[in-house]
């Protein structure tokens, strides 16, 4: 099946966008799993791009031995990776001062969600990427949808896999241009049993873990949601443009140095937020016994890694303090207009097992005009 794309933009328009701009634009082409074709329909973009007298080069392109994209390269001109020797282990990476150098007017760069070797200028190639659009260059790549950050959780409960490599929403977010490339869990298979997608070695043992048919539907169902949903997204931006944002849209999530899945609760409001278009703050209810002279060390590594987390999910990390949680999370509430307070359940929830059963009760008691949700994480 051929690449479908959001308002199904030609490469024409992309053409003719990245002629208007001064500032790099991005163009991503998203696939529900490896084998799906995205770096094979980036590279022959490349060529029609090219084919019109536009300057393209690639940054850096993984074939992962795949003959057809292999010979995809064909003549594009191609900047030598970075070669680092890492325990024992050649790696290639992207070389960020290369192509910055070379200022060619389209990179493309396979990818995104990468994570590059130890002595790269930035942890993470959507950074490297990120570089590049800053100095007006700009950039096609490919990524898969298991890497947003916040689909962690219901990618590993969906196929019972943990994706280190991750990426912010807030990159495939700011895109200028997404292409779905799709094609049916059958073709898929096809594909890998024919040897286009790993090597003989690697086909058996991927059939009988990630690339069985219920996840590949899975992330196949996940992938156009995301895709509907950015259609969406868009439209509202664009009304949002015209219309000031409404204070009642903001939501808060409070946390506890003991809130329990604290991450899996923070990309549920991430989500939430994004789904509503509206700001987001993870709010840190700091009580007077968790003072800086009296919390423990591993505790605060614990609270500014989850606070961390919230910033890179698009959301606004913040610190109240206050003797009492209810009052805080309210005075809160009440002083940022928040419309939406999200808090945490689970067997044994924090709230009440850290202050007793009348949090929520008091939350939702005097919350007037405060909608409470409580997630279940």
């Amino acid at each position: 099946m051929a690449p479908t794309e959001l308002h199904r933009p030609t490469p024409e328009q992309f053409l003719s966008l990245i002629r208007r701009q001064t500032r790099g634009r991005l163009k991503v082409y998203l696939g529900s799993a490896a084998g799906v074709g995205k770096t094979y329909a980036m590279l022959r973009e490349g060529h029609r791009l090219r084919a019109q007298g536009v300057d393209v080069v690639i940054g850096l392109v993984e074939t992962h031995g795949r003959v057809e994209t292999q010979q995809q390269i064909g003549d594009l001109e191609v900047i030598p990776p970075r070669v680092i020797e890492y325990r024992g282990v050649t790696l290639r990476e992207l070389d960020l001062d290369a192509v910055l150098a070379r200022r060619p007017t389209v990179c493309l760069v396979d990818e995104l969600a990468h994570t590059n070797a130890p002595g790269s200028r930035h942890p993470k190639r959507y950074q490297d990427v990120e570089d590049l659009l800053h100095a007006g260059i700009h950039v096609i790549t490919t990524v898969n949808v298991q890497h947003l950050e916040s689909l962690y959780d219901e990618i590993e409960r969906a196929t019972n896999v943990r994706v280190k490599e991750r990426l912010p929403d807030r990159v495939l977010a700011e895109a200028d241009q997404i292409v779905n490339v799709d094609i049916s869990v059958e073709d898929l298979i096809e594909r890998l049993n024919a040897g286009k997608v790993y090597p003989r070695e690697r086909i058996n043992t991927a059939l009988e873990n990630f690339f069985t048919p219920a996840n590949l539907t899975r992330l196949r169902e996940i992938t156009l949601t995301e895709i509907a949903h950015l259609i969406d997204r868009r439209t509202r931006r664009a009304e949002a443009d015209q219309y000031p944002l409404s204070a009642t849209d903001r939501v808060m999530v409070g946390l506890s140095s003991r809130s329990p899945n604290a991450p899996a609760l923070l990309r549920k409001t991430a989500r939430l937020a994004d789904r509503l278009n509206a700001p987001w703050y993870a709010v840190y209810i700091q009580i007077p016994s968790e003072d800086l002279t009296r919390i423990d060390a591993a505790t605060q590594r614990r609270i500014s890694k989850h606070l961390e987390l919230a910033q890179q999910l698009g959301g606004i990390p913040m610190q109240f303090r206050g003797p009492d949680v209810a009052n805080t999370i309210l005075a809160f509430a009440r002083e940022y207009a928040i419309k939406i307070i999200v808090v945490g359940k689970s067997q044994q929830p924090w709230y009440k097992r850290l202050w007793g059963n009348s949090i929520l009760e008091r939350l939702e008691r005097h919350a007037e005009g405060i909608d409470i949700l409580i997630a279940d994480v």
